[in-house]
């Protein structure tokens, strides 16, 4: 092991080696990096730490989620390849406890380790059980992407160059050749397979930090690195490239999630990575990452400005025997301080974790602040709520008029953020709810209506196509060789049609030699596995602004040391000739139309109102997983979200509010 990391400790620290000096109210006498809550008159901890704890990127290590869907992989979709799906998944969800475990491995006996799904949750108690012995990394792995991650990434060629001699990074460097084989530069970092810096260095956005409290505290140099600040660092995670697993052979990769590519080949693209310009330049409005998910400025458009640490430094604190300087530990406001809010809509993790925590084994108070402070959770909930409702999307109705057949309106969405939407994994989802009122505000008609479970059902109550995959027992898969889902439509004229935003994929079938790809025939069911992805079903994702034709994704690709798959991939899929999704002619919006036949309005129609919904776990996925694993993982998640309380929550229903238009009368 090299000389600069200890053996006794290893190459990463949890959070809470970090929480001391980067969470608000440490030394019990002043509050920099807090906000005064209108509601309830208590302190917001800005700080890094606790904005961070309680977003889903804190609560990767831990999320129910996460860990029912791998058990899903490894039991059913997966099992004769359990090392290699636990290995891979737990490199990004337990980040660092699958880096040290390499390590250790690779000092140990030469050979990198196999990171299991049991490591994740050895404790060290009882003293004698067999797992304690490992207890280190699972404490690591729960803290899922935690400081460590984000702040000893090395981007660029320089920087990569540098840390590929580092011992530390052998496994890494293994896992990119494993993962993302035939790629480069950036390209090589995708699904988490970033090289990290010196276990001495940490890097931040901010020049000439404060260095004495961390090397003191830490042993450990705080040095000013802009890639913090790049998209780059986020991409690196949100480009998923995975093997396609079938028959215990892996028969090519795919693309699982680009948000990173949406973003790169949208009009939000800043032009620029680690390494210099890419081509096609900036987009017509560009932002980052981190200007949307780690706001700088508070809500009227000033920047920020705050401490980043809060300590015992020489000017603030009393006079105390051996205090060093202010020159050496006096922490300077700073202008652009970023909240790690790291939010996007899933709600619905986070109310598991504040009516669960007990179950996820988290906090519900500030540790730094007690009841001086609201619980983050509440926080984070009340900031993705916000985020939904006003950075999102929109919806209007026009064009509310009647015809020979009935009744007839164009619905307009549009997509306001800059990568798709939904984003991320595959399972996310979108919906419009369409209603047609009578004069009390009764509902006479509607397509995208939901029953008490978030599923969308028919003016029967029942669901429609799709939203139901297995038999109640779990005994049979319904239909699915016909692969049955509702399409993208142009005009919805039946009650059991609803346009839902989403990406549906196929696995390879029962055959021998699967054909996958975007060219592949229509064969093989569903699925939720991420490493059974053969070929895309649909993706009528909602397009950002100023998406760029194939030809130019292509470039900005290889640029990157991607491929052109790529750049293919993160087109749409199955949306027939709407020109909303032509290739380079994105607006950002989607255009349909709502037909509704005479003979089914069973009253005089005086409105019509639409509403755009988020739904970050679908009935049918949750499904997927009762029906597809067992187990403590599996019935961990069957009980959280069978008893999730959602009533008079924004989440009421299992589904979350967009964008409404209100009501739109009729003429």
């Amino acid at each position: 092991m090299p000389a600069h990391v200890d053996p006794e400790t290893g190459q990463f620290v949890t959070s809470d080696q970090c929480m001391g000096c980067h969470s608000a109210g440490s030394m019990g006498l002043f509050y920099d990096m807090t906000a005064v809550d209108d509601a309830t008159g208590g302190l917001i901890n800005l700080s890094p730490y606790s904005t961070w704890v309680s977003s889903p990127m804190g609560l990767a290590g831990r999320d129910p989620i996460f860990f029912a869907q791998l058990a899903s992989e490894t039991q059913t979709f997966h099992s004769d390849q359990v090392a290699l799906v636990e290995d891979t998944c737990l490199g990004c969800h337990g980040f660092m406890g699958q880096r040290q475990y390499d390590a250790d491995q690779r000092a140990a006996t030469g050979n990198c380790g196999e990171f299991t799904r049991e490591l994740v949750s050895a404790t060290p108690w009882p003293s004698d059980a067999p797992e304690a012995a490992h207890a280190n990394y699972g404490a690591l792995a729960r803290d899922g992407i935690s400081c460590m991650a984000c702040h000893r990434m090395a981007l660029g060629e320089a920087q990569t160059a540098a840390a590929a001699a580092l011992e530390e990074n052998a496994c890494a460097i293994e896992r990119q050749e494993a993962l993302n084989a035939g790629l480069t530069g950036f390209g090589k970092t995708f699904t988490g397979s970033f090289l990290v810096g010196p276990s001495d260095e940490l890097y931040g956005p901010f020049a000439d930090p404060t260095t004495a409290p961390m090397q003191n505290a830490l042993h450990i140099t705080p040095q000013h690195n802009s890639t913090v600040q790049e998209a780059e660092l986020c991409g690196t995670c949100h480009t998923i490239h995975l093997p396609v697993l079938h028959q215990g052979k892996t028969i090519g990769h795919v693309y699982e999630q680009l948000t990173y590519a949406e973003w790169a080949f949208s009009a939000y693209r800043d032009g620029t990575a680690p390494d210099g310009a890419l081509p096609h330049g900036a987009g017509a409005t560009p932002e980052t990452c981190q200007q949307c998910h780690m706001p700088s400025v508070n809500d009227d458009g000033t920047p920020t400005r705050s401490k980043i640490a809060s300590i015992q430094e020489f000017s603030t604190s009393a006079e105390t025997t051996f205090i060093t300087g202010p020159d050496a530990i006096d922490v300077p406001v700073r202008e652009g301080f970023s909240r790690h809010d790291l939010i996007g809509l899933n709600l619905f993790l986070v109310m598991m974790a504040q009516q669960f925590p007990d179950v996820m084994g988290i906090r519900t108070q500030d540790p730094m602040m007690g009841a001086l402070a609201i619980d983050p959770l509440d926080y984070t909930a009340d900031r993705i709520v916000e985020q939904a409702s006003h950075a999102t999307a929109t919806v209007k109705v026009t064009n509310v008029a009647h015809n020979g057949d009935g009744l007839e309106a164009t619905v307009t969405v549009e997509n306001l953020v800059g990568h798709k939407f939904p984003s991320g994994v595959g399972f996310r989802r979108a919906f419009l709810t369409f209603e047609v009122l009578d004069e009390l505000g009764n509902t006479i008609w509607a397509s995208g209506r939901t029953d008490g479970m978030g599923r969308l059902v028919d003016a029967n109550g029942a669901p429609i196509a799709g939203e139901v995959w297995w038999k109640a027992d779990c005994s049979a898969r319904i239909s699915g060789d016909t692969r049955p889902h509702q399409p993208h439509f142009q005009v919805i004229a039946a009650q059991d049609q609803a346009q839902i935003y989403q990406e549906l994929v196929r696995d390879p079938g029962d055959g021998p030699n699967p054909q996958c790809g975007l060219d592949a025939g229509p064969v093989g069911e569903l699925t939720t596995s991420f490493l059974s992805i053969c070929a895309e079903v649909k993706d009528n994702r909602l397009l950002p602004h100023g998406y760029l034709p194939v030809d130019q994704r292509i470039d900005i690709a290889l640029a990157l040391g991607a491929d052109r798959e790529m750049a293919l991939d993160a087109g749409s899929t199955a949306v027939g000739d709407d020109p909303d999704y032509a290739e380079g002619a994105s607006s950002g919006i989607d255009n349909l139309v709502y037909r509704v036949p005479t003979e089914e309005l069973t009253a005089v129609p005086a409105s019509v109102r639409v509403q755009l919904y988020y739904q970050a776990t679908p009935p049918f996925y949750l499904q997927d997983r009762f029906c597809t694993a067992q187990g403590d993982d599996r019935d961990r998640l069957y009980f959280m979200s069978g008893h999730l309380n959602l009533e008079g929550t924004a989440a009421e229903g299992w589904k979350l509010l967009v964008a409404d238009s209100g009501k739109v009368g009729v003429p």
